[in-house]
Formats: C-alpha cells, structure tokens, sequence
C-alpha cells in the first residue's frame, strides 16, 4: 500500500471527516461503505444571469466500490441519494467523486 493510500484510509475512517454510507448498486445488494460528503454551492453563469444551486458530491473509496454507475443509490445521515452523470476518479485512481442527486 502506497503511502498515500494509506492516508487516504486514515481520512475516511476519521469520524470528523468520512460518514458511514450504504451503497446500493442498481439492481444489486447494500453494502456498507465510507463516504467523505462535500456539500458546496455552486454558481453558474447562463449569459449576464449567475444561478446559485446547492450541491451533494461525495467521494468514495475505488478499494470499497469499483465500479459505480448513474442510478446507483447511497444512503447517509439519514438521507438516500441516486448517482447522477458519470464518476470521475482522482490522478491515482484511488478514489471516485460522484455527484448526487436526492432519492
């Protein structure tokens, strides 16, 4: 396990940072994963218009799903989410963010 692997897992299981999630794959089983929320706004510009938006995105751990895909459900903090358009992975392809959208 490479160095930075290693303090990626260290954030994740920290309870200040990473959440318990369930991940459900479509059409599949939950499993329990950790999830590091990132609740930002967003600002959009369409023309002379800035539209503000609120935003969910996680990340999670390419070790606990590897493969995950729009329509995919996550639960956490007592609030379920679908995935919506395609995960990214980061430049070690550790960790995918995904973007959601409520269930």
């Amino acid at each position: 396990m490479s160095a930075f692997a290693a303090a990626l897992d260290v954030l994740f299981t920290d309870a200040n940072i990473g959440r318990a999630a369930i991940y459900i794959a479509e059409g599949g089983t939950p499993h329990l994963v950790r999830v590091v929320p990132r609740r930002a706004d967003e600002v959009t510009s369409l023309g002379d218009a800035r539209l503000w938006s609120e935003t969910t995105r996680i990340d999670l751990r390419v070790t606990e799903v590897q493969n995950p895909r729009p329509g995919d459900r996550i639960e956490f903090e007592g609030e379920a989410f679908l995935i919506q358009g395609e995960p990214v992975r980061d430049r070690e392809r550790l960790v995918w963010t995904v973007d959601l959208r409520p269930a």
